[in-house]
């Protein structure tokens, strides 16, 4: 099943596992056009229900996103612009809280924006022409859309500083060894992320959102709350989520069947 914008696509690669193509040559800067059509994605898969993986990628080769749309920022006054921000950043955070896996698959530029899209995504999968950077300075203007937050999450506040302060581009070796990407593939990006979709369809969503989500505090909460939220967290599991299953599915010794 494919359904298409102007400028995104998505089709369902197999039961769980969706792709989502981005396609605004010459560099897929992230247009109005882009943010809607990403946001409309976000709703079908919403609606859709059964999506445990969302893979981005872009369907121009040496890009996946060369960042925002500068000739559009060149154009609009201070409110268009807050409006324009607000669109970036809403995409991102509903990205970013989706209640499934998401995987940017990278094997080009993801510069500005298009790197802070690929933050937001759970996982990041690149190939070797992959280089990101935030280089908002050279325009006189810090990232927007999540940047400044997520990176030094990634990567720690040295590092962070760094590529943001200097402007420089990463290479594909660097991100991996900082910290910035999980996995370097050898060949085709997707197929490496279909690859890593399959391992993750395995488990229970519920358990990988909670494991997300238990991360997440050790970075937002103190070492006691974020020991609480853990337990919280395992509780609810065992009680309410599909840990019965699981451990029913063990003792058996036979695939679980989760949701």
């Amino acid at each position: 099943m494919t359904a298409q914008t102007q400028v995104v696509t998505w089709r369902r690669e197999s039961p769980g596992v969706w792709i989502v193509t981005l396609d605004r040559p010459p560099a897929n800067a992230l247009s109005v056009p882009i943010l809607e059509g990403l946001n409309a994605t976000i709703g079908a898969a919403e609606q859709a229900g059964d999506v445990k993986v969302m893979i981005v990628t872009s369907a121009l080769d040496g890009f996946f996103a060369a960042g925002a749309d500068i000739k559009h920022m060149s154009s609009i006054d201070a409110k268009s612009f807050m409006a324009y921000g607000d669109k970036m950043r809403a995409v991102n955070d509903r990205l970013a809280a989706s209640s499934w896996i998401s995987i940017a698959a990278v094997d080009g530029l993801a510069l500005g924006g298009g790197l802070e899209l690929a933050m937001a995504c759970t996982m990041r999968v690149i190939g070797p022409r992959a280089r990101f950077g935030l280089p908002e300075v050279k325009l006189g203007l810090i990232p927007g859309a999540g940047g400044t937050q997520r990176l030094p999450r990634l990567v720690g506040r040295g590092r962070a500083l760094d590529i943001m302060l200097t402007a420089r581009q990463v290479r594909a070796d660097e991100a991996l060894a900082i910290g910035l990407v999980d996995r370097l593939a050898d060949g085709d990006v997707v197929k490496e992320a279909l690859a890593l979709a399959a391992e993750l369809v395995t488990s229970s969503l519920q358990a990988q959102l909670a494991v997300v989500r238990a991360v997440n505090a050790a970075f937002e909460l103190p070492p006691d709350e974020g020991l609480r939220r853990e337990a919280l967290l395992v509780q609810s599991l065992f009680v309410d989520g599909e840990a019965a299953e699981g451990i029913r599915a063990f003792i058996a010794k036979r695939p679980p069947a989760f949701a």
